[in-house]
């Protein structure tokens, strides 16, 4: 029986990023290890579905095969439909953070992103081919039904039919169960271009808040130097002044005790 899926797998609701939003550092971890254990599980999904192609078509093709590639499917969308609300609430926490979390969530972002494109991909690839095969066995009944036997006598030639009917309703009912699994495996494939459009926007806007904070170490950087020279011009400034004071001052001494010894002669004569 033909079920039917939501194609949204993964498509995030809002690309809207608040400001500031108040978060643990645990929560940052916890989420970020989510994110890297999805990534990681969506990548085994899409290597799974690159295996599964080279398979359609050939004689190791069978009902399993499509089985398996339907359970590939279920888990891996459910992967892509948690990270991406997984990394939305990263996007929004981030904004609160530092440049080292700013640029952690970028990477995890962008990695993400990259596996999604290449697990759709395969997804496309295996519906098409499995979709190919499915036509091609139904030609191929068409053709036997359509043979005959002539030549043969009677009993043999009634017996060959039974036998042909037999195989005819085996691969009718084969043919039917893979169309059904066909077409749930279809209905799965994700719609990545609302996903791709969401994954931009953050990544977006996580490089202009980390632009920011560069600009802003920049024009720290700036000022630091520049109140480092001011510093340095006015310890110059001031070692100077304390030059000149104790000249001065010497000058005063020598000045006192040439006086001094002028006073003692004169007292002495």
């Amino acid at each position: 029986m033909s079920r039917g899926f939501n194609n949204n797998y993964g498509a995030t609701s809002s690309t809207h990023v608040p400001d500031v939003v108040s978060f643990s550092p645990t929560e940052f971890i916890s989420l970020c290890e989510n994110v890297a254990h999805n990534i990681g599980s969506v990548k085994s999904g899409w290597q799974a579905l690159e295996k599964t192609i080279k398979i359609i078509g050939t004689q190791r093709d069978n009902q399993q095969t499509r089985d398996r590639v339907h359970q590939v499917q279920m888990s891996t969308n459910q992967k892509v439909t948690a990270t991406s609300k997984d990394l939305q609430r990263l996007a929004a926490i981030v904004r609160g953070g530092d440049k080292q979390q700013k640029l952690q969530v970028e990477k995890l972002t962008s990695d993400f992103k990259i596996v999604v494109e290449k697990y759709s991909n395969s997804q496309q690839q295996i519906a098409t081919k499995m979709k190919a095969s499915l036509l091609m066995n139904a030609s191929q009944m068409d053709d036997l039904e359509g043979g005959g036997s002539g030549g043969v006598e009677a009993q043999q030639l009634l017996q060959a039919q039974r036998t042909q009917q037999a195989q005819l309703q085996f691969e009718q009912e084969i043919l039917v169960e893979r169309e059904t699994r066909v077409r749930e495996i279809e209905s799965a494939v994700l719609d990545v271009n609302q996903i791709m459009r969401d994954l931009n926007v953050l990544v977006s806007q996580q490089g202009e808040v980390v632009d920011t904070i560069e600009g802003s170490i920049e024009n720290t950087r700036g000022n630091v130097e520049e109140g480092t020279s001011e510093l340095m011009k006015a310890a110059e400034s001031q070692a100077k002044y304390r030059k000149k004071v104790l000249i001065l001052l010497i000058i005063a001494v020598i000045i006192g005790l040439i006086v001094t010894g002028i006073i003692v002669a004169r007292l002495k004569s």
